[in-house]
């Protein structure tokens, strides 16, 4: 880890900030230490779309703008985040860089892609920071399945309703495909609420709040049981397509699918046809393949989904 005290002696130690980040935050970072010095121009960064938004519109900067978030790559030690237009070529216009934090956590491939990984710099993650509001979002939906919130909507809009008894998530299986930090989190939220947590996971030491764990490779032992299944692994070749037409075909024609790990990691065609087919109940969906899905996906309109 870079320290202040690791800067040069003859100068500050220079961060830049290269994506979209709140006014408290940047002090945050100045408040560290006298020392640090902290290089920001929201007019050189793509513009926030929604509160939080550290990725912001695509944008493309005119000669003078791009000079001048040159001169400031030259002077960088240590950069809050990437900067989309210098990826490939970041270790040569940005010399001085030792450390990058990235503002996600999946970026492994991305890195292999444009050659970071064979830089000098350092690349830091911010796996698990996203974990309660994901877990939250999980929560949510099982909620809303579990008392039939489409159905209520649905009645609502019909101004009328016929009486049913909805269910209680006490008892009821999550499984979970990741126990990383946000699929420990997913497991806390689910023991909060009673119900049998099990997951997958390489290794095999006991885990917080999961009942049962899986390797991997157990994967078809495990969805049989499964109420609701979230899918929380990041996108690699292992989990590329990990849930499929032969895996969907194992789970319960009651069951909920949960991604919030990357599109990837599930054949959304095969999930398509088990949820027009009713052989799912239904899915939740944070990710696709395509963000956002085109307008003729089949996943806008239904129901279940």
């Amino acid at each position: 880890m870079i320290s202040v005290d690791g800067a040069s002696s003859a100068g500050p130690l220079v961060v830049l900030i290269a994506s979209p980040l709140e006014p408290e935050h940047i002090e945050r970072i100045r408040a560290v230490d006298p020392r640090i010095e902290v290089l920001h121009d929201a007019d050189l960064l793509p513009r926030p779309r929604y509160v939080s938004d550290h990725t912001g519109a695509p944008t493309t900067r005119t000669p003078e703008q791009e000079e001048r978030f040159l001169d400031m790559l030259r002077r960088a030690e240590v950069m809050f985040d990437f900067d989309r237009v210098h990826l490939r070529d970041l270790p040569t216009v940005a010399p001085r860089l030792r450390w990058l934090q990235a503002t996600s956590a999946g970026i492994g491939q991305m890195v292999q892609r444009v050659g970071l990984d064979r830089s000098s710099i350092v690349l830091t993650t911010a796996s698990g920071v996203h974990a309660r509001p994901l877990a939250d979002f999980c929560l949510m939906a099982m909620l809303m399945f579990a008392k039939d919130y489409i159905r209520m909507e649905r009645e609502k809009r019909a101004k009328g309703w016929e009486r049913y008894c909805g269910e209680e998530l006490t008892g009821k299986t999550l499984a979970i495909v990741g126990l990383g930090r946000v699929g420990q989190e997913v497991a806390r939220h689910g023991k909060r609420m009673d119900m049998r947590v099990i997951g997958t996971r390489r290794s095999s030491m006991p885990v917080p709040d999961v009942d049962k764990l899986f390797h991997p490779a157990e994967l078809h032992s495990m969805l049989p049981d499964a109420d609701f299944l979230v899918l929380a692994a990041p996108h690699t070749p292992e989990t590329e397509g990990v849930v499929g037409e032969a895996e969907l075909a194992l789970m319960k024609p009651t069951a909920v699918l949960i991604n919030i790990g990357r599109g990837a990691l599930v054949d959304e065609d095969a999930l398509i046809r088990a949820l027009h087919e009713e052989r799912l109940a239904g899915a939740a969906l944070d990710v696709f393949r395509a963000e956002p899905p085109p307008p003729d996906s089949p996943l806008w309109e239904m129901p279940n989904v």
